[in-house]
């Protein structure tokens, strides 16, 4: 009986849409264009309503709003886009407004406005963009433990000028979660859309429309109570809403089958009515705590007798060349030995580098631990490029440094990788040495393991962005000249499981790093093999 009537539930049908695979999120270095974009595609919009002026009051009126924002955005296009949400609702305004302006466009004769117009959609972000930058904002709401109203409001660290989004740009974040089948961020988002829906005059979004979508999702968590709660004032204000009739029976249907049940059992323990289910992907939950902790600055405290190994010094390793510039070696955690290198890398350098990377920004892939093959991956959000020795000379004088720095061998190290993350960039728990069970990992480079990494800071970051080891606790906040650098494998040639890291979500900001993978042949008597575990 119930399983018949299940089938009375009218639920909400998703378009189906073919995704071109959008890649404009996963870095800001490639949205910074968007805002000098907008501003060319706004004069050329001014230009066609000085033609028209007397019959598209309404273009004015769109074309004004989005003046005023490329304005300010256009005065520092890099901290413009620091904040989320104005990245966010950058690519919001090239998928949604401009659709709006291209319809009232067509209403009239301007085949010189579109034809001027087209040049610049070929480079719009896609429906995928508009997907990426929802989920980056969602990524951000969960690991920094924000609400709807701060995303909204614009609350995010001490940030000036925080831009504010209104009920419709509240329920379209609501939708991307409701497509993805993200039941708690949709119920979430939409009630931020029905409680400023309710204060604006006239509001921006139908309030009929975001309840529609919110009881169900209510539902869809197993609030049933709520869920009828809000289908009855969905009706209040559509009487003839045919799906609301037919939500509201299935609820009704529902609560009396589970009050018959609590009736045949005496007493339940918990009110089956209001148990509600987390539909999202399941992870690692104890890794996921820690890691979003220490993303969020809580970090562990180290013993007293632990904090005694670390320590802070000017080093040359008997090597001539730093004799004169030695290294500012700071070892800041233990176990695993995390070691900093500060001021290791100039302005200049770093500029360089992103100069020579710039066009060669792809997404970053992961390696597959079952094919080998390389592949995208929604825990790893940000684009690299790698780059030769032979390419120019600063990439030649970084090698030298790290090998001077270190004393392992570049020769058979990966190329210099440099990545810029994107809006809420991350890079889920990973370990960049392959296990035993990934044989093929890097089988096609001959050249061993992953013995070490070296990371490089360039750039500072607002908010968000530190590198993480949720295993034992250590924490790496970015700070640009600096680097980082840790041994992958033990002395027996074993993995270091300990070194287990992350780059967390970036909050506020831009973060730019390079990274350079050593490998384990051509080691042998640089570094010394032990049987024990040691590092």
């Amino acid at each position: 009986m119930v399983g018949a009537t299940r089938g009375l539930l009218f639920c909400l049908l998703a378009v189906s849409v073919t995704y071109v695979k959008g890649e404009m999120f996963t870095a800001l270095a490639d949205m910074e264009r968007l805002v000098y974009q907008e501003s060319d595609m706004v004069a050329a919009l001014k230009q066609y309503i000085y033609m028209e002026e007397a019959r598209l009051d309404e273009l004015k009126r769109i074309a004004d709003d989005f003046e005023a924002l490329t304005k300010k955005a256009t005065e520092d296009a890099e901290s413009y886009l620091h904040h989320p949400v104005n990245a966010f609702l950058t690519v919001k305004r090239f998928l949604v407004d401009w659709n709006r302006v291209d319809e009232l466009v067509e209403m009239s004769f301007a085949s010189d406005y579109l034809s001027n117009i087209s040049y610049h959609r070929p480079y719009f972000p896609t429906k995928e963009d508009f997907r990426g930058a929802a989920l980056a904002l969602f990524r951000l709401q969960e690991t920094y433990k924000l609400t709807a109203s701060d995303v909204a409001d614009g609350i995010i660290q001490d940030t000036k000028d925080s831009p504010t989004m209104n009920a419709l740009e509240c329920f379209e974040l609501g939708r991307v979660a409701y497509e993805d089948t993200d039941n708690l961020h949709t119920v979430m988002w939409m009630k931020e859309a029905l409680k400023r829906a309710q204060t604006e005059n006239p509001p921006s979004i139908e309030i009929s429309v975001v309840l529609d979508y919110l009881s169900y999702s209510t539902y869809m968590i197993g609030d049933l109570k709520e869920a009828l709660r809000l289908t009855e004032q969905l009706l209040d204000i559509e009487p003839d809403h045919q799906r609301g009739h037919g939500n509201k029976a299935f609820f009704e249907h529902e609560l009396a089958v589970i009050s018959g049940q609590k009736g045949d059992t005496g007493d339940m323990e918990e009110d089956e009515t209001n148990k509600v289910q987390d539909s999202r992907p399941k992870r690692n939950v104890p890794e996921r705590e820690a890691y979003e902790a220490l993303c969020r600055g809580e970090q562990v405290q180290m013993t007293p007798a632990r904090e005694k190994k670390l320590k802070c010094r000017l080093r040359h390793y008997n090597r001539p060349f730093l004799y004169l510039q030695p290294a500012k070696e700071e070892v800041v955690f233990d176990k695993p030995k995390l070691i900093l290198y500060r001021d290791c890398i100039s302005d200049a350098e770093i500029e360089r580098l992103k100069v020579l990377a710039a066009p060669k920004l792809r997404r970053a892939t992961i390696q597959n631990s079952v094919t080998g093959n390389l592949e995208f991956a929604e825990y790893r959000i940000s684009k690299s490029a790698w780059l030769r020795d032979d390419d120019d000379d600063v990439v030649m004088k970084i090698s030298k440094r790290i090998e001077y720095y270190t004393g392992l061998t570049m020769d058979t190290a990966e190329e210099l990788q440099v990545a810029n993350y994107g809006l809420g960039g991350h890079y889920e728990p990973h370990f960049d040495f392959a296990r035993k069970d990934e044989v093929d990992a890097f089988k096609a480079l001959q050249t061993g393991n992953r013995i070490a990494t070296m990371l490089f800071y360039m750039s500072e970051v607002t908010a968000g962005g530190a590198t993480v080891f949720p295993r034992v606790g250590a924490r790496l906040v970015p700070e640009k000249g600096t680097a980082a650098f840790w041994y992958n494998l033990l002395k027996s040639g074993e993995g270091d499981y300990s070194t287990r890291h992350a780059a967390c979500p970036v909050l506020v900001g831009s973060k730019w790093v390079s990274n350079k993978w050593i490998h384990e042949v051509g080691q042998e008597f640089r570094r010394k093999c032990g049987m024990s575990e040691d590092r």
